[in-house]
């Protein structure tokens, strides 16, 4: 059995496994490049798999406690009125709820509490310059000039991961999708009790709560890529995005200003074709199958990676067996995660009809709502 990781980035898919190998009795160092160790972007949405893996991982109480859980999405027209509801089911016999959401600063404190309360050793500032992986373990320099040897290495370091370069040089790289992402959080009115999808305009808008008081609004374009605008446009530039839609969109815009905290990025994801490991060291997360958010599950997707692996490392009689197991399990699931998101972001941009894209977000969450 492995006695010492490394996990190279301090994100979901890091500190949950961290968080896991360390209840197998692992002892983990965690490297993150932010020497702050913050925390960017607004909210996020989660689904019932997600709050399933929280579960898991033994945070869903202090989750539920600063987030919001429900039921189903509400699909509207663009001036918010409803059309229909999509389910958002859960596994037989599960009682988390079937979707939520959270500001991700408070996600990122809950996980990083419990990650340095089981004594992981987390240094901030660093990552890796060098791997070198063998039939005994894995020899790493660290971008300090450090040198250091452990049993394992796990790649959680993102999209543009540092770890995959090293290990994959030829991979493929993430690609923009044709759409941008703009959020923003603003009050939650009463009136919005679960998630909601405003469809048949331009763009689509979601609004997901992520509190009793809070909730945030995404807005998805379909642009060539952006270059970057100065945070003062931002709000100037949304505000005109919005201009046709109708309800609280309508009053959202109209409350846009100077002061508000506009995030836009643009979308990218892949599939790393399979290997994602390379003798002792392996991809998780965003590293492996950086996603588009349309089904809400990059973040749940890298939970479930650190609980997989956990379980794989222990039960394993090495860690070469772990990873190969960890990849039977894993593979399907990510692939139809990130297929499905990239085809549903297609159709949003070809503005197909309501029905066509949300049949697709129906049916995935069906599958997702099985077990891992």
């Amino acid at each position: 059995m492995a006695q010492r990781a490394l996990i190279v980035g301090g994100g979901i898919g890091g500190m949950s496994t961290a968080i896991s190998l360390r209840k197998q009795g692992i002892e983990v160092d965690l490297i993150d490049l932010d020497p702050q160790w913050r925390v960017y972007g607004a909210g996020i949405t989660i689904t019932g798999a997600t709050l399933r893996a929280f579960k898991a991982l033994g945070i869903l109480d202090a989750v539920m406690a600063q987030a919001y859980t429900g039921e189903g999405i509400q699909i509207c027209d663009v001036n918010g009125h409803p059309l229909h509801r999509v389910p958002t089911p859960v596994a037989a016999g599960s009682d988390t709820p079937g979707c939520g959401g959270i500001m991700r600063p408070i996600l990122h404190k809950i996980l990083s509490a419990l990650t340095l309360e089981l004594g992981t050793q987390v240094r901030l500032g660093l990552t890796v310059d060098a791997i070198d992986s063998d039939a005994h373990g894995v020899s790493v320099k660290l971008s300090n000039g450090e040198a250091a040897r452990y049993d394992l290495l796990v790649g959680a370091d993102g999209v543009f991961s540092r770890v995959r370069t090293l290990l994959f040089p030829d991979a493929p790289r993430p690609q923009y999708t044709g759409q941008c992402i703009w959020r923003i959080v603003a009050p939650r009115p009463a009136s919005i009790e679960r998630r909601h999808f405003f469809l048949g305009g331009p763009a689509k808008v979601g609004l997901t709560p992520v509190s009793s008081t809070e909730m945030y609004m995404f807005y998805l374009e379909t642009t060539p890529k952006r270059a970057p605008l100065p945070e003062s446009e931002l709000p100037r530039e949304l505000h005109r995005l919005l201009d046709g839609y109708g309800g609280i969109l309508s009053e959202i815009r109209e409350g846009l200003g100077a002061h508000s905290q506009v995030v836009l990025r643009p979308l990218e994801g892949f599939l790393l074709p399979r290997p994602w490991q390379k003798g002792r060291a392996i991809l998780i997360g965003d590293a492996a199958h950086p996603t588009t958010p349309q089904l809400a599950s990059g973040a749940g997707l890298a939970v479930e990676d650190g609980l997989v692996l956990a379980e794989e490392v222990a039960r394993a009689s090495d860690v070469e067996t772990a990873f190969d197991c960890f990849m039977k399990r894993r593979y399907e699931r990510c692939r139809l995660v990130v297929e499905n998101s990239l085809e549903i972001g297609r159709l949003e941009q070809l503005r197909a009809p309501p029905e066509a894209q949300t049949r697709i977000v129906k049916e995935s969450l069906e599958v997702l709502a099985q077990p891992v």
